[in-house]
């Protein structure tokens, strides 16, 4: 198990691959809402992938939203969820946010995943809230001093 930054395009088309199969063919958000402007190798945000036995199984960008580091577009294949890779994705992400110079991180996340979030530090910010379909609440942490 492993995370990595995505540099290459070959990298990042792995993620796209990830995103579809996770976001539109499984949980239904339409395919015009799931790639956006923020979906390029370059300094509008980062992304990682996380890795399973040497495969790519799961994935996560970073963009800055108004001082905070806005954690997007995390997701892992469906079988490889039990395995603590959601945690690599975070940590993956919380690193390129503290490098960034970022104290601060926030994401949308869907509401059955906020347990998951409050082990890795998050508070619920907000009610809850629908997105493309899914409910969601944002979520916010204070990276540590460094």
């Amino acid at each position: 198990m492993k995370s990595k930054r995505i540099k290459v395009d070959n990298d990042l088309n792995k993620a796209f691959r990830i995103r579809k199969e996770v976001f539109v063919d499984e949980q239904g958000v339409p395919l015009i809402d799931e790639f956006d402007e923020f979906d390029t190798l370059n300094r509008l945000c980062d992304h990682v992938l996380v890795y399973f036995h040497g495969q790519a199984v799961g994935t996560g960008r970073l963009r800055v939203v108004n001082g905070f580091g806005k954690l997007e577009r995390i997701c892992i294949l469906q079988p490889y969820r039990k395995y603590g890779l959601g945690k690599l994705i975070i940590k993956a992400l919380e690193e390129i946010a503290a490098e960034n110079g970022l104290s601060q991180v926030k994401l949308h996340g869907q509401t059955h995943a906020e347990g998951f979030y409050k082990k890795l530090g998050y508070q619920t910010s907000s009610d809850v809230f629908i997105e493309d379909g899914i409910p969601h609440i944002l979520m916010v942490k204070e990276l540590p001093n460094k």
